[in-house]
């Protein structure tokens, strides 16, 4: 039996492969991973600890030139002050706005911080080159988080020490505990199924993960080039349809009140979105539990508050960011994409306390299956070249858009841009309801595309119903534009009421589905 799980794990990846960000190697692996389920559950032939230690040994040797990278970008980041001076070319923050520190002191912070990290990185990465030391791997994951984060929280003077930084921290993250896996991992995965019971997909699949990586990304690449403007590396924010608008909501006093840059702030979270996308296998929701809340907590409320900030700019700023407008539209659909994983994740924590295991062991360490049903209707990822439809539909199962949902986003988004064309001013109490009206019904809307959340519809009653009302009891509005809001939220509520179609099933939470 040893030996045969030595060549599985060598020729397939078996229990070593698991938590290793590989997703084609991971499809490949399926008939496999479904035979050893079978053997674990017949007894007899369960891997013990001596087992699962030989193959941790093995699995580390054949990873173990990450962390002789993490021992060499520990030495990069030593040297880094050295080599690009962060005391030449150095910018102020734009705007004239205040930071916690003088100048010489955010040069000397970053100094000392990159020198820091990188002899910290060095005796931890050296440290891991020994099997069996999650604990160095874990402090080096959160030295490559801090690295990320230094240049936001020192106000980088350069922007070479910001590119610096953000670059190596992603890298150190990424070397840690992304691609070799989750550190000892083998030492206590439950192998089984990958379908969450009573489910008919699963939400942890490559294609269901894929499209939230994607959009993390471009989220990154837009809140990077506005954080580099707060920042003071460039002179100048452009902006497709409000001029110089977007500017002004960078240097707002709503953006001031912040002790860091507040785009910058989103760029290091959607780094940590991007990076926690690629985490674990496809059985994630079961193994990893901690990890699918913090991923969870990243999306969902907190983008929650990211949507309200950039939806409540003509309420406090008076001007529109197109930029931080498609950062919102980015955030918005990633709620409903994720919120299932989430759910699947609780449903397998319920299912694991009433069947006495410890709350406390199945959120760090995952449980044992409730189903050995693996993931046969998910299509390969690597399929998307040829077949890009079928992947993306896979993408999004769980998520339905009826006509009403559709009519009542496309309502919302007429509320929000209708003050401007009945030519009512952006700054009076009409056009704020219309604007703030408008945001929570597509908000709303969109999120409830999740079948899972379809009850949250309601919702969208009262604010219909409150935009229709409203506007004839506040002034600066038009007669046509008050006409208008109420036809709209009448309109709103209405549509608010039928369920949609529901094309999933969803195990214990079928009952929510109303």
């Amino acid at each position: 039996m040893k030996n045969d799980d030595q060549n599985k794990y060598q020729n397939q990846g078996g229990m070593g492969k698991r938590g290793v960000t590989r997703p084609m190697a991971e499809m490949t692996m399926k008939k496999d991973q479904h035979d050893d389920d079978k053997k674990e559950k017949g007894g007899g032939m369960k891997m013990d600890s001596g087992q699962r230690s030989e193959m941790l040994n093995m699995h580390h040797s054949n990873t173990l030139w990450i962390y002789w990278s993490l021992v060499m970008l520990g030495f990069w980041m030593v040297a880094s002050p050295l080599t690009f001076d962060y005391a030449k070319n150095v910018v102020e923050p734009s705007g004239g706005r205040d930071v916690w520190l003088s100048m010489s002191g955010r040069i000397a912070a970053m100094k000392w911080s990159d020198i820091i990290s990188g002899i910290l990185l060095i005796f931890f990465g050296w440290r891991a080159l020994t099997p069996n030391r999650p604990y160095s791997i874990w402090i080096c994951c959160f030295i490559g988080i801090w690295i990320s984060m230094a240049p936001l929280i020192f106000w980088s003077p350069t922007a070479v020490g910001y590119l610096n930084g953000t670059m190596v921290g992603v890298l150190v993250i990424a070397l840690s505990v992304l691609i070799p896996g989750m550190p000892n991992m083998i030492m206590y995965m439950k192998m089984g199924g990958d379908v969450p019971d009573g489910w008919s997909y699963n939400p942890s699949s490559w294609p269901q993960r894929a499209i939230m990586i994607a959009l993390a990304f471009v989220g990154w690449i837009a809140s990077r080039y506005l954080g580099a403007f707060q920042l003071g590396y460039i002179d100048y924010a452009w902006d497709p349809f409000f001029g110089n608008s977007t500017m002004k909501v960078l240097n707002s006093d709503m953006s001031h009140s912040w002790p860091i840059s507040d785009a910058a702030l989103g760029t290091l979270a959607y780094t940590l979105e991007f990076l926690m996308g690629w985490m674990g296998g496809t059985s994630r929701w079961r193994t990893m539990p901690w990890m699918v809340t913090f991923f969870g907590i990243l999306v969902i409320p907190l983008g929650f508050v990211s949507i309200f900030l950039v939806v409540s700019q003509p309420l406090t700023v008076g001007a529109w960011c197109t930029i931080c407008l498609l950062t919102a539209i980015i955030m918005l659909p990633m709620i409903p994409l994720q919120i299932d994983e989430v759910i699947a994740m609780g449903q397998h924590i319920v299912q694991r306390k009433r069947k006495g295991d410890s709350l406390w062991k199945v959120f760090w360490k995952g449980g044992k299956p409730i189903t050995t049903e693996n993931d046969n209707r998910s299509p390969e990822l690597f399929s998307f070249p040829q077949k890009p439809g079928k992947v993306f539909k896979a993408s999004i199962w769980g998520m339905s858009s009826p006509w009403t949902f559709t009519l009542s986003t496309i309502l919302g988004l007429w509320l929000m841009f209708s003050p401007s064309i009945f030519g009512v001013g952006i700054e009076t109490k009409a056009a704020d309801l219309n604007h703030l009206g408008g945001a929570l019904i597509v908000v709303v809307a969109v999120v409830c595309m999740a079948e899972v959340l379809r009850v949250g519809r309601y919702l969208n009653i009262l604010i219909g119903l409150l935009v229709a009302v409203l506007p004839w009891f506040i002034q600066g509005g038009s007669f046509a534009l008050t006409l208008s809001s109420t036809l709209t939220g009448v309109l709103v509520a209405t549509l608010s009421i039928p369920l949609g179609v529901i094309k999933e099933r969803y195990g214990l939470w079928d009952k929510y589905v109303k």
